[in-house]
């Protein structure tokens, strides 16, 4: 994609993820998920509406009868401009949002028409996420303890030393047991993957390693910041109930296959965060004065940028 091209759609997806923060963050606190996912999706999606192009949704909040905006397949954009694919999730960490716990984020990943993985009707993954020396290392059939060795050797650390980020949910029980065990450091966050591979990512966090299951969108979604900045990521689906297993076999999908970051990212794509309720990655929206100031984070052709946009009534 030429760097004009995306130039003008990481301004689109900075307005894009903008817009969602401050709705989404209309409702931080009020223990409604729903009303701030929704919030969060039409203000994203009327963002994306006047996009120059013509974009696909790959990854979108639903099917068309369940969800009416954004929706997997949906077409965006004038149609005046490149075509290209798109990933959403307007409101990481939803419930996080609701009770006004660090950490929501609203997200967009832009690639090249036809290069975004689309993962069918499987919703769970299973990941490893490291920083760029570590690459080259990860097997996501080794146990973890030898993927700990393995990683704190190419990053010319101990085990001992390793930071490991493992989400706090009850099919992780056992990782976790084993990653301390090893003598790793573990930090289990309630939700958030994306927010946890970022941190691998960045070099401001003390994080080595990402391990565990996740969302099938937000795998897709870390795979374009993780392919923009060199970093080394592993994914294959990894059903969470008999019926999505089942609907994984029916649309010919494998259960088996490893997909590497270059797979789940085919092209040219970049990453996009907006802070919706503050947190250790951006701050939450902050209004007065007339004005509201948004934070926002953009991962794209080897750089992070930091991103401050103040609007004014």
């Amino acid at each position: 994609m030429p760097d004009a091209d995306i130039s003008t759609l990481e301004a689109v997806a900075l307005a894009a993820t903008r817009s969602a923060a401050v709705a989404g963050y209309a409702w931080v606190g009020r223990n409604d998920q729903k009303a701030a996912d929704a919030a969060a999706t039409s203000a994203m999606r009327a963002a994306l509406a006047d996009a120059p192009g013509r974009g696909t949704v790959v990854i979108g909040e639903g099917e068309k009868d369940d969800a009416p905006m954004l929706f997997n397949g949906e077409l965006v954009g004038n149609g005046h401009g490149p075509d290209f694919d798109i990933a959403v999730d307007p409101l990481e960490g939803t419930s996080f949002c609701a009770r006004d716990l660090p950490g929501s984020l609203a997200t967009i990943a832009f690639g090249e028409a036809g290069t975004l993985w689309s993962p069918g009707p499987g919703f769970y993954m299973d990941k490893i996420v490291v920083p760029p020396r570590a690459k080259d290392v990860i097997d996501l059939d080794d146990p973890p303890e030898q993927t700990l060795v393995k990683v704190a050797e190419a990053l010319g650390k101990k085990v001992a030393d390793l930071r490991v980020v493992i989400m706090d949910k009850p099919r992780h029980k056992e990782l976790i047991a084993r990653v301390l065990q090893a003598g790793a450091a573990v930090q289990t966050p309630a939700g958030g993957d994306v927010g946890g591979s970022l941190a691998v990512l960045m070099p401001t966090f003390d994080i080595d390693l990402l391990l565990g299951v996740g969302g099938t969108p937000e795998g897709v979604m870390t795979a374009a910041a993780v392919r923009a900045l060199g970093g080394g990521m592993l994914g294959r689906l990894a059903p969470q109930r008999d019926e999505e297993a089942d609907a994984i076999r029916a649309a010919g999908m494998s259960l088996e296959r490893v997909y590497d970051c270059a797979e789940l990212v085919a092209g040219d794509a970049f990453f996009v965060a907006s802070g919706v309720n503050g947190g250790p990655l951006l701050g939450r929206p902050r209004t007065g004065g007339g004005t509201t100031v948004v934070e926002s984070l953009l991962i794209s052709r080897g750089q992070i940028r930091h991103v401050t946009h103040t609007t004014f009534d």
